[in-house]
């Protein structure tokens, strides 16, 4: 019989532990016995708890999604400002929070977004995660900007989001945060300072 209380913990160390195992051989190698043993628990509770190595993937994928939205929530609440501009940059820090740059995130977050392309649940929350990117950064720039100007502003400021964010994954030096979030940055203060 599982102890009280241990459901929680055991999620978290094993989405830990999948992150652990992707980040040193890759999705396709992180076995359910590699992600059990790097959590140090029996294959069978990978079962118990996800129902298999596709369910821990997505709940791996739904925690950092979740610390995506916690990351940029935060920022937002932490304002002084209200202005379009800064809730911008909160949304763009936000993107490029420690928890979605790290090497164990960040290499999830590319077996994640190659894996969407065939598994619906994944591909799912991928376009949940790519609405809201827009919706958010369209809802902003649409306070200054035509509804037209201001959707292509977000489509655009989205597709540098991600870009920065893959290049910078995809190289062997890792992502350089502090440098993607300052091109993105200056992006949008190009696109709120044609709205003048």
């Amino acid at each position: 019989m599982p102890k009280v209380g241990m459901q929680p913990i055991r999620r978290e160390q094993l989405i830990k532990a999948t992150m652990a195992a992707i980040n040193d051989v890759g999705l396709a190698e992180a076995t359910v016995m590699r992600i059990a043993r790097h959590a140090g628990v029996s294959a069978g509770i990978i079962s118990h708890y996800f129902g298999g190595k596709d369910g821990l993937l997505e709940a791996t994928m739904r925690q950092i999604l979740t610390d995506l939205s916690q990351a940029v929530a935060e920022r937002r609440r932490a304002l002084g400002d209200d202005s379009p501009k800064a809730h911008i940059g909160a949304i763009i820090e936000g993107n490029f929070d420690r928890t979605q740059v790290s090497g164990p995130a960040a290499k999830t977050w590319l077996a994640f977004w190659a894996s969407s392309m065939h598994h619906p649940a994944l591909a799912r929350l991928q376009t949940i995660n790519d609405r809201r990117l827009y919706s958010n950064l369209c809802q902003q720039f649409r306070r200054v900007l035509p509804r037209e100007q201001a959707q292509e502003a977000a489509s655009t400021l989205a597709a540098m989001i991600d870009g920065l964010w893959l290049r910078g994954a995809l190289a062997p030096q890792g992502l350089d945060a502090d440098a993607a979030r300052r091109l993105a940055l200056a992006y949008r203060d190009q696109l709120l300072d044609a709205a003048r």
